[in-house]
This record gives C-alpha cells, sequence and structure tokens, in this order.
C-alpha cells in the first residue's frame, strides 16, 4: 500500500478511536484488547498506531516483563488482573495471559500440567471477565516465516531497532513449528462465542493496522460526542517575564 493512501485512511479511522474512546468514557465500558502473535508479527506496532492520539489517562498498554519470583508463586493470571482496566478505560495488552501457552510451552518456562491447566481455565477466566461487563477482544497477528527474517535482519541492521532483537528471537525462529503447533492448539481450545479469536493478516505492517483497527471500531456500537463551542479568552500580556534568575534552556536548533 502506497504511503499516501495508507496515511489518508489512517487519519479517518484515527479520528473514529478518539471518537470510541469518548464513547468508552462517557459509557464507563471496560474495554480489554489482547494482540497476540509471533514475534515481529507487529503487535507493537498497531499498538503504538492505535494510542497514537488517545488520552493515556483512558488508554493504557500492558506489556509485562518476566515474571518475578513472587509473581512465579501467585495463581497464574494473578498479575493480569492487577492491569485490567476500570470504568472508562480501555487496556491494550502486548501479549498476555496466553504467554503460557505460547512461548513458556515452547521454551520450557512451564511444566506440561501447569500448560493443561492453564488451557482448561482460559475459557473459565474469560468468561468471567465477560460475565463481568468487559468487552474483551483478541486479535493473533499472522506472520509468514519469509517476512518475519526480513523483519529481524532489519532489527539486525538498524541501530535504532537493534535492541528489539533478543536471544528469544533467535530461539523462537529455530522451534517455529513447535510454535505453530502450540498456536494451533492454543485457538482450538480458547476460540469460544463468548470471547473469540480474530485473525490478522500481518505480512504487510500498513495493511494489518488499517484492518484491524476497522475491525475493533466494529466491535463495540458508540455514537459521536458533540463538544460545545468554547471561546478562548485573550491573555496576551500575561506572558513569562525575562529574569535572570531563571535558567532557559539553551535555544540550539
Amino acid at each position: 500500500m502506497k504511503k499516501d493512501k495508507y496515511l489518508e485512511a489512517l487519519e479517518k479511522l484515527h479520528l473514529e478511536l478518539v471518537q470510541l474512546q469518548q464513547w468508552v468514557q462517557r459509557q464507563g465500558l471496560r474495554v480489554v484488547v489482547l494482540f497476540e502473535g509471533r514475534d515481529a508479527a507487529g503487535k507493537g506496532g498497531i499498538i503504538k498506531t492505535i494510542t497514537e492520539h488517545l488520552n493515556p489517562r483512558h488508554v493504557k498498554v500492558v506489556a509485562l516483563g518476566v515474571p518475578t519470583e513472587r509473581e512465579t508463586s501467585q495463581w497464574y493470571f494473578q498479575r493480569y488482573v492487577a492491569h485490567l482496566p476500570a470504568a472508562g478505560e480501555i487496556a491494550l495488552f502486548d501479549r498476555s495471559w496466553y504467554n503460557r501457552a505460547g512461548v513458556e510451552k515452547v521454551m520450557g518456562f512451564c511444566s506440561h500440567e501447569q500448560y493443561e491447566a492453564f488451557l482448561a481455565a482460559c475459557p473459565q477466566f474469560e468468561k468471567l471477565l465477560v460475565d463481568d461487563g468487559i468487552i474483551l477482544i483478541k486479535y493473533w497477528l499472522n506472520v509468514s516465516p519469509e517476512e518475519q527474517e526480513r523483519r529481524f535482519q532489519s532489527r539486525l541492521d538498524d541501530p535504532l531497532k537493534r535492541w528489539k532483537f533478543s536471544e528469544m528471537d533467535l530461539k523462537g525462529r529455530e522451534r517455529w513449528q513447535e510454535y505453530a503447533k502450540a498456536r494451533d492448539r492454543l485457538l482450538d481450545v480458547t476460540d469460544h462465542p463468548h470471547c473469540p479469536w480474530f485473525i490478522v493478516e500481518a505480512n504487510d505492517k500498513k495493511k494489518a493496522r488499517l484492518n484491524c483497527i476497522s475491525h475493533l471500531l466494529s466491535q463495540i456500537p458508540y455514537h459521536r460526542t458533540q463538544y460545545p463551542k468554547v471561546h478562548l479568552e485573550d491573555v496576551r500580556g500575561k506572558e513569562l517575564p525575562p529574569g535572570k534568575e531563571r535558567s532557559w534552556v539553551p535555544e540550539r536548533y
């Protein structure tokens, strides 16, 4: 997709996302959106695109690191529950509790018993969330091995992106088929009418972002906010006066 067409379509979607956020706030809704997929599938890019013009006080990104020793002794879902939204909030999870059925399973970070227990409990856990009124939307970003390789190489070649590539990415690449099997079972077991999975074809980043945002907007019926007319007071002459006692940042540009 050409950049000008992409930006034109994105601007319209951004305007709608702002309206959606206003509606969520006004109605006191609680929205959770999960983004899952292989490494370099574009989860962070979609989330960044969604939040670009939204109020960070009401839209938060949840991207948890490795669990602490204390967290590993808790009920598995406990550290994720702490980040669920309150009324008027949207929580976007850059990976979620599905780590257990993906990376933890494939990399051996959990036992077989823990893995099976998660798959048995997850649909029940999500139904509890939905029954309590939370709007839960789940996206799986699908990317081909060829495209993942291209994106990995881009990270390796670009000093600004090099930090994105980790040893885990390399190991995950080596276990492509194991991840595929884990993904297939994850989707089969946890795809339920009360919170189905939606698959996003993510080989083309621009199209993936537009398609995902458009679909997200369709999942939550909302109405546009009518803003009142505002008169701005004339405040000329009330600027900060210069003073030697103040430390000003040098103007170098």
